[in-house]
């Protein structure tokens, strides 16, 4: 049956950023496909809630506080999981994010931040992830959460685009090295109603601006990219890595543009940026 190639009983997933939004969606999608599941994200309270979630499903979760900015954090998090579970069979690198920010007002500081937590944690977890892979259960899947934000020109998001952009051309380099024994994909996220999208949907005038900017007529919702992942991750897509899936809800430019202040002169200063 080909919808048993969907299926993940009995491998072991970690997914970051499980405690809120899209990585909460994730989580419990693998469990109802049959996966035992490691939350990381730094609120352990949020991991308990969903771990209850998982375990609803008759999957074993495992809770592991973990701030990915840490690479400590990151070995412990993968020694867990495999002293708790003896086996790594999936990794979904999920958390993620910058606060949008103009860019004559983006510091070094912010921009390397930036970086640092959508794209160099990922990378060091996805090298542990796929050594552990490959030492216990001898292959694997990988899927970095990225953004639409990577491949799309909008103000103010400078840093958190780049960073996005960085972490697509990431997926796309590490994965033939991986390859066949860990497959390493990503998805181009696109606006899911989560938290980072309220300021958006519960203001009338902006939400209606979202919405007719994507096509689809809706924001996304969390399974949206859980249906996504879960096809990257299982044996649906075992001829499938180093590609970038866009999953937006059609959208080809921002729904929602997010102003700059503009230029003010600084007397005896050069430039006409106040920064």
């Amino acid at each position: 049956m080909i919808l048993d190639r969907f299926r993940l009983d009995d491998r072991v997933a970690i997914v970051t950023g499980a405690g809120q939004g899209i990585g909460r969606g994730i989580a419990v999608g693998l469990a109802e496909a049959g996966a035992d599941v490691v939350l990381a994200a730094r609120t352990e309270t949020d991991l308990e809630e969903v771990a209850a979630l998982v375990r609803e499903r008759g999957r074993r979760a495992l809770v592991v506080p973990t701030d990915v900015t840490e690479a400590a954090a990151l070995e412990r998090l993968v020694e867990r999981t495999i002293a708790d579970f003896g086996r790594l069979d999936v990794l979904v690198n999920n958390a993620g994010g910058t606060m949008p920010r103009a860019a004559m007002v983006t510091s070094e500081r912010f921009l390397e931040q930036a970086f640092r937590f959508n794209v160099t944690a990922a990378f060091t977890l996805t090298k542990l992830a796929a050594q552990a892979m490959a030492d216990t259960s001898g292959r694997g899947a990988v899927v970095n959460i990225s953004s639409r934000s990577a491949s799309m020109t909008q103000t103010s998001f400078v840093a958190y685009g780049a960073a996005k952009a960085a972490l697509d051309r990431m997926t796309r380099n590490i994965a033939p090295e991986l390859a066949p024994r860990v497959r390493v994909n990503a998805i181009d996220v696109g606006g899911v109603a989560t938290r980072s999208l309220d300021i958006v949907l519960t203001d009338d005038n902006l939400r209606g601006m979202f919405l007719a900017g994507t096509p689809m007529g809706r924001p996304g919702e969390p399974e949206d990219i859980a249906c996504a992942v879960l096809y990257l991750v299982s044996d649906a897509s075992s001829w499938v890595t180093g590609k970038v899936f866009d999953v937006d809800g059609g959208t080809e430019s921002p729904a929602i543009t997010v102003p700059v202040p503009p230029p003010e002169p600084v007397e005896g200063r050069e430039g006409p940026y106040r920064v």
